[in-house]
């Protein structure tokens, strides 16, 4: 299989907000949700070659989770080239989670 840049697709507000109270409530006082501005992903996703993101999991120094986004191409492989960006540091819920909706539960 290759990528196109067509993977995914678009899910119910009610099928999403299942999902995230699920996790809200199997993971008490975790992380909700990251934030990545506009910038950093248009940079990644205008690379050359480049047919979506791919999220990776991590954890930081301070044991906080943490998401990572860097580009992949057609071959389904990484862009890890010396030109190309990974993204990181993004914006955590909590604290930056905005108004109360069914996706935060604030």
């Amino acid at each position: 299989m290759s990528f196109n840049g067509s993977e995914g697709e678009s899910i119910s507000k009610q099928n999403a907000a299942d999902m995230t109270r699920t996790y809200r409530e199997e993971n008490p006082g975790t992380r909700k949700a990251h934030f990545f501005g506009k910038v950093i992903i248009e940079n990644i996703l205008g690379q050359e070659g480049c047919m979506g993101i791919r999220i990776y999991y991590g954890i930081d120094s301070q044991q906080n989770l943490q998401l990572l986004v860097v580009g992949a191409n057609a071959n389904e492989d990484d862009q890890l080239g010396t030109a190309e960006t990974i993204a990181d540091l993004s914006v955590p819920c909590p604290n930056n989670c905005g108004v109360a909706n069914d996706l935060n539960g604030n």
